[in-house]
């Protein structure tokens, strides 16, 4: 597994615990954020009515 595999089980856990569900939920996406993973980071943002998470920046600082 990567190292981001964990930063993507803590998004969906906390789906999970606010209760969102894919396609029926009504309201405003949830905002992205920045995970810190060894050697970068990288940024997602949620889009729950089509039920993905979309890795929007990768940054690899070579060390």
């Amino acid at each position: 597994m990567g190292a981001g595999a964990g930063a993507a089980g803590e998004v969906v856990g906390a789906a999970e615990a606010l209760r969102v569900h894919g396609r029926a939920h009504e309201g405003i996406d949830p905002k992205g954020s920045g995970v810190i993973v060894p050697g970068g980071m990288f940024t997602y943002q949620v889009v729950v009515r089509s039920e993905r998470v979309y890795v929007v920046q990768i940054t690899y600082l070579g060390f």
